[in-house]
C-alpha cells in the first residue's frame, strides 16, 4: 500500500506499469465483489444483505484504523467537527452500499450490470448542473444506447423483481450523487482519501447496526445454517474485505491513470459482469428481447469506452499526457475521487 497520505496525489515518477496494474487492480476487484456478493446472497441464499454491509463497514474500520496505527496511511485524527466536514457523505455512503448489496441480492446479474448503467446517465446530469460539464454528441449516443438496451431488457424480465428494480436506481441516484459530493469534499474537508473512507465507514457502523437489529435481520443472521460450512464463511470474509479493497482499488486507479481510465475499466468490468453472470447465481431466465435488450446495453458501454478513450488521445498530446482535465475543471486538479 506504501506510507501515503490521504491526500497525495501520487502524480510524480508515475510508471506505465504503475498505471497498468492499477488499472487492472482495480477491474479485478470491482469483478470480484459483484460475483462474490452475488455468491453469498444468491447461491447459498443468506438472508441478510444489511448484514453483509454491516461487515463491509466492520472491514474497512479495522483495515485503516490498523493502517494509521501502523504508519501505513495517514488522514487526521478524530475533532467534534469531522462531522460537519464530510456531511453528507456518510449518508450516501451507506445508502449506496446497502441498496447496491439489496440489488445484487434481488436481480441476476446481467439485469444488475444492465441497471446499474443509469448511473451514469444520472452523473452525466448532474456533471452538467453541478459542475458545468457538457458531454459530446458521441458521449450521449452511447450513454442513450445503454440505458435503452437496460429499458428493453428490463420490459421483458421474465424474473421482475420490483424491489431489486428499486434498490438498482437508488443506488445510481446515490453514485452519482457520492461522485459529485466526493470531488467536492476532498477539495474543502481536507482529510485525504482515506479519512473520508474512514469515517464514512465509523459514523455509520452505529446507526446501521441499530437498523440491522430493528429489522431483525441479526438474528436472521446468526441462525442462518451455513456457518459451519467454511467455504461459505471464507466468502462471507471475502466480500466484507472486498468492501474496503474496492474503495482502495478505485482510489489507485484513479491517482496514476485519471478519473476516465476508471470510468472505461469499470465499464468494460460490467461486460464480463453481464455475460458470466448468465451462468453464475442460477437465477437469470433467457428470453430473447431481454437478452437482445442487454446486447444493445453492452454494445452501447463498448461504444462509451471507445468515444471516452478517443478523447483522451487528444487532450494527452495537448496537455502532457494529462487528461485529468477533461472530466474535472477545477482549479486544484485534484483526481483523488473514490
Amino acid at each position: 500500500m506504501g506510507a501515503m497520505d490521504g491526500a497525495g496525489n501520487g502524480a510524480d515518477g508515475v510508471t506505465h506499469l504503475m498505471k497498468l496494474s492499477s488499472a487492472l487492480f482495480y477491474g479485478m476487484a470491482s469483478f470480484l465483489i459483484t460475483v462474490v456478493n452475488k455468491t453469498v446472497l444468491t447461491s447459498y441464499q443468506f438472508p441478510s444483505f444489511l448484514v453483509l454491509s454491516l461487515g463491509q463497514l466492520a472491514a474497512s474500520i479495522v483495515v485503516l484504523f490498523l493502517g494509521k496505527r501502523f504508519n501505513i496511511v495517514k488522514f487526521p485524527d478524530f475533532s467534534r467537527d469531522i462531522p460537519r466536514r464530510i456531511f453528507p457523505l456518510p449518508l450516501i455512503y451507506l445508502g449506496n452500499m446497502m441498496f447496491g448489496l439489496g440489488g445484487t441480492q434481488a436481480l441476476s446479474l446481467p439485469m444488475f450490470a444492465a441497471l446499474r448503467r443509469f448511473s451514469i446517465l444520472m452523473t452525466m446530469i448532474l456533471e452538467l448542473r453541478i459542475l458545468g460539464i457538457r458531454p459530446t454528441t458521441a458521449v450521449q449516443v452511447s450513454v442513450y444506447s445503454m440505458v435503452g438496451g437496460a429499458l428493453l431488457a428490463a420490459s421483458d424480465d421474465l424474473s421482475f423483481n420490483l424491489h431489486g428494480y428499486m434498490f438498482v436506481m437508488i443506488t445510481n441516484a446515490l453514485t452519482a450523487a457520492n461522485g459529485v459530493y466526493m470531488k467536492k469534499k476532498l477539495d474543502t474537508a481536507d482529510m485525504g482519501k482515506y479519512g473520508l473512507m474512514y469515517y464514512n465507514s465509523l459514523f455509520m457502523f452505529v446507526p446501521a447496526l441499530i437498523g440491522t437489529w430493528a429489522c431483525g435481520d441479526l438474528d436472521r443472521a446468526f441462525e442462518f445454517p451455513t456457518w459451519d460450512d467454511p467455504f461459505f464463511v471464507a466468502q462471507f470474509l471475502l466480500s466484507c474485505v472486498m468492501g474496503f479493497i474496492l474503495s482502495y482499488s478505485t482510489i489507485l486507479c484513479t491517482q496514476y491513470n485519471s478519473a476516465l481510465t476508471t470510468t472505461i475499466v469499470g465499464c468494460l468490468k460490467n461486460i464480463s459482469v453481464t455475460y458470466i453472470g448468465m451462468f453464475i447465481g442460477g437465477d437469470y431466465v433467457f428470453s430473447w428481447l431481454n437478452s437482445i435488450g442487454i446486447n444493445i446495453s453492452v454494445a452501447g458501454s463498448l461504444l462509451y469506452a471507445y468515444v471516452t478513450f478517443r478523447k483522451k488521445t487528444p487532450a494527452a498530446a495537448s496537455s502532457g499526457g494529462d487528461d485529468r482535465k477533461l472530466l474535472l475543471p477545477s482549479a486544484s486538479g485534484r483526481i483523488d475521487n473514490v
